[in-house]
């Protein structure tokens, strides 16, 4: 349900569902375009769009070592 939801992003939701469904070219694309969407807010917003990234991924792994030292 929430992948639907996802799919229904304009821009993004497209490009997801291809990279999801498509070939490989079609994923190495679909990465190509998110790297270079965050080199875009990088140039626009300048050093936020480098930390918030970084600050998300501090969840991420936080989550990820929780769930490993529990077993």
């Amino acid at each position: 349900m929430i992948a639907k939801m996802v799919y229904h992003v304009p821009v993004f939701g497209w490009m997801l569902k291809e990279a999801v469904r498509g070939s490989g070219t079609a994923k190495v694309l679909f990465l190509v375009n998110c790297v270079l969407m965050w080199l875009l807010a990088i140039v626009t917003f300048g050093y936020p769009a480098i930390i918030l990234p970084a600050l998300a991924m501090v969840l991420v792994v936080f989550v990820l070592l929780i769930l490993i030292t529990t077993g």
